[in-house]
């Protein structure tokens, strides 16, 4: 069995979707972080998960920087543990976001930011868990 050290001060980000975690790094700022020690565990054995197989991130030293507000959206199932001086404080299932910013694309081709390069893609939670676009009111159904 494979074994990672535990970490003294950061987050566990557990019970990532197999095979997922790359792209979640990218999108966390994770990966162009260089400060940043990362430790990224793909396909880990989990009786938990459905497929079997889980992925897991943690970061050392101060993730206060992380946006992980979004983790929800991307996956429903994820925790977050934080760690303080090699003990579990706090963990917790993320809840979707009220407002999405730059993480989705819209798909409408006449919206504005579509169009304009620099317009930011903004999309806000609505009645009955759907994003909507807050400029042409696209529909986004949660992950």
């Amino acid at each position: 069995m494979l074994n990672i050290d535990e970490i003294q001060e950061g987050i566990v980000i557990d019970h990532i979707k197999a095979g997922t975690a790359v792209g979640l790094m990218d999108l966390l700022g994770i990966k162009s972080n260089r400060t940043a020690s990362v430790a990224l565990i793909q396909n880990a054995r989990s009786a938990k998960s459905p497929t079997g197989r889980k992925d897991i991130i943690k970061v050392e030293g101060d993730a206060s920087w992380l946006n992980l507000d979004v983790l929800a959206y991307l996956d429903p199932n994820i925790t977050v543990t934080t760690i303080h001086e090699g003990k579990a404080v706090k963990k917790e299932k993320p809840h979707p976001p009220r407002r999405l910013v730059n993480i989705v694309r819209c798909r409408n081709p006449r919206c504005i930011s579509t169009i304009e390069e620099e317009c930011d893609q903004i999309f806000e939670l609505g009645a009955g868990g759907k994003y909507r676009c807050i400029y042409c009111e696209q529909e986004l159904q949660v992950k």
